[in-house]
């Protein structure tokens, strides 16, 4: 049975993106203050974080994508061997044809940095009331602040939605942002008011 250290080592060497640990331990910390048990988590890539939030109470559920098939397949094995299976229900599949009518008490996302604004228009019909939207990735290796850092143009488009985004969610009145960019790559909780 892998350990979760064995996980942070394999997601190392396999250079899979998993939460860094001050961003992970923050997650952890508010799913513990909050009590929430109800969690939709988009970009499951080993199952490392679904883990690490299934492991803290046996009333948590947890609902996570993966658009990648082996890395869905790894994560099926790797929550099954903690026996976690009851818990964390891994859904193979592109998050964009995700329909439920289920309510989140926290919907985590740290999939394809590009598309946050299209995910959060999507699920926050789904968002139960109290619950957040955790954004992961909002500096983007420092990126974000400074692009100079790449020279790749994709991510640099990249980084222009990332940065439009953060932007977004910290002017709109309908959202109450709270940004903590020192916090692993930078996250982000959103609450919505309802209207």
């Amino acid at each position: 049975m892998p350990s979760i250290n064995d996980l942070e080592i394999y997601a190392q060497e396999n250079h899979v993106p998993i939460m860094m640990k001050t961003g992970i331990e923050f997650i952890l910390e508010l799913i513990r203050n909050q009590a929430y048990t109800r969690i939709l988590e988009l970009g499951t890539a080993i199952g490392y974080s679904a883990i690490r939030m299934a492991k803290l109470s046996t009333l948590i559920q947890i609902d996570t994508l993966e658009n990648d098939p082996e890395r869905a397949q790894l994560a099926i094995a790797n929550i099954a061997a903690e026996r976690l299976d009851t818990q964390i229900h891994v859904f193979a599949m592109d998050i964009a044809k995700f329909q439920t009518d289920r309510l989140y008490d926290l919907i985590f996302v740290d999939a394809a940095k590009a598309q946050y604004p299209r995910y959060m228009e999507q699920f926050r019909g789904n968002l139960a009331k109290g619950g957040v939207f955790v954004f992961d990735n909002l500096n983007f290796h420092g990126m974000v602040e400074d692009p100079s850092l790449t020279e790749n143009k994709g991510t640099r488009q990249m980084i222009k939605k990332l940065r439009r985004f953060r932007e977004t969610l910290m002017h709109d009145p309908d959202c109450l942002t709270q940004f903590y960019p020192e916090v692993g790559d930078g996250v982000a909780v959103v609450g919505l008011l309802r209207k």
